[in-house]
């Protein structure tokens, strides 16, 4: 099992490049079932999720052509399975994107349910209830979700929780269907706008994507297109955020500002500048970082994934900072190797009260989940001495080539076996 090594201290100083978004482009590559013809994908990140996500979409019978390491053609041109077994679904959740584009194409689709989640209930309720209301048949047996629809049907939707994947499965379902959708409640993350751009390149017929309101009219049949995935602004925020924790002077490219102003706004109270432009973000914290209070909430808020982040920060940051977590209910397991690493944390139901201006010590810490482990990447920069993060494979499925990327910072990294 692989390992990151960091020898804390090297402050973060110099630029680099921002991949794709991780979780714009899996409802993307999932986009290429709702047509026979070829979806090009450019901006792809290079993901353990994203080759995961094609090996089951090989499976299904698309073709898959790697035309660089950061663009893919995919060819849906006959659907040999309509099938996502358990083996795949359980190593990304992310899986059930392809349920509500292959019944609107095929008619048919069997999917396992995803199971439980490490930081917390993340249930397709309302995706099998939307598609209910859309006139598909479900049975859930044996772990799975069966679903049959001759002609799903446009449908008024009000979903009773703000759901992304919830949100992007129907939108794709209902770009097939005969007449119009309306989803209310929708989640309105850039995400979710990514993949209604793409959509609405292959000739889909969506309005209000970005609002809590969004109207689909269904069209026969779509085409195929080229599409740019955004960046991810949540790798931008993470080593922003890294930045910030140990002093840094960094310039990324390839991001944009707009899709993290709840981030960049706790970032300037903690006392960093930050300057960007039309494709940049630069960051430059000259003193000791001051503590944030900050809470969770679905976008534009502040988003749970820069919760363990700003976690790290807060630990050496002057001041005491409470953190509330709305959005999953078990998104504080990175608190015990935190506090491994000399961390006054103290955990309060949902809230966390994080006493700073400590000085983190390296250790041994094992990460628990994505972010969580990004946490950690974070605390070990900061620290003194050297930290041995364990399980890294959580941050495989979200951060393209992290190390790399943060070598080239300054950063004393390395991976081991």
């Amino acid at each position: 099992m692989q390992k990151l090594v960091i020898q804390g201290g090297s402050p973060l100083r110099g630029e680099i490049n921002i991949s794709g978004a991780k979780n714009a482009a899996l409802p993307v590559l999932c986009a290429a079932l709702l047509t026979s013809d070829t979806l090009r994908i450019e901006n792809v990140p290079y993901l353990k999720d994203v080759t995961t996500m094609l090996i089951l979409l090989e499976q299904m019978g698309i073709s898959v052509l790697n035309s660089s390491e950061s663009e893919i053609e995919l060819t849906a041109a006959q659907l040999s399975s309509l099938v996502a077994p358990y083996e795949m679904v359980k190593t990304m959740r992310a899986a059930i994107l392809v349920l509500g584009p292959m019944l609107a194409r095929a008619g048919e689709a069997t999917i396992s349910l995803p199971g439980g989640c490490a930081i917390g209930l993340r249930p397709v309720d309302q995706h099998i209830k939307g598609l209910r209301a859309m006139g598909a048949e479900i049975k859930i047996e044996h772990g799975y979700i069966h679903a049959l629809a001759n002609q799903l049907q446009g449908a008024h939707i009000v979903m009773d929780i703000i759901t992304v994947t919830g949100t992007e499965n129907l939108m794709m379902a209902a770009t097939l269907a005969s007449g119009t959708t309306i989803l209310e409640n929708a989640a309105r993350e850039p995400e979710v706008i990514d993949l209604a751009n793409c959509l609405i390149a292959m000739g889909a017929k969506i309005q209000g994507a970005g609002s809590d309101t969004i109207t689909i009219e269904g069209v026969k049949t779509l085409h195929g297109t080229t599409h740019r995935v955004m960046p991810d602004r949540i790798e931008t925020g993470t080593f922003l955020t890294a930045a910030a924790a140990n002093r840094g002077d960094i310039h990324l490219k390839e991001t944009r500002r707009d899709l993290l102003d709840a981030v960049l706004d706790k970032l300037t109270e903690a006392g960093a500048t930050i300057k960007s432009g039309e494709n940049w973000i630069s960051l430059k914290m000259d003193t000791t970082p001051r503590s944030v209070n900050l809470r969770t909430a679905p976008y534009p808020a502040f988003p749970t994934d820069m919760q363990a982040q700003f976690m790290a920060m807060n630990c050496i940051a002057d001041g005491t900072a409470i953190m509330t977590e709305t959005i999953f209910e078990n998104r504080f397991m990175h608190v015990q190797e935190l506090k491994r690493m000399n961390a006054n944390i103290k955990v309060e139901g949902n809230t966390a009260i994080v006493k700073g201006n400590l000085k983190l010590e390296g250790t041994n810490v094992m990460a628990t989940d994505l972010r969580a482990s990004a946490s950690l990447v974070i605390a070990g920069l900061a620290a003194q001495g050297e930290t041995i993060i364990d399980r890294i494979y959580h941050l495989d499925r979200g951060y393209a080539c992290i190390e790399e990327k943060l070598s080239h910072l300054g950063a004393k990294i390395s991976r081991i076996n």
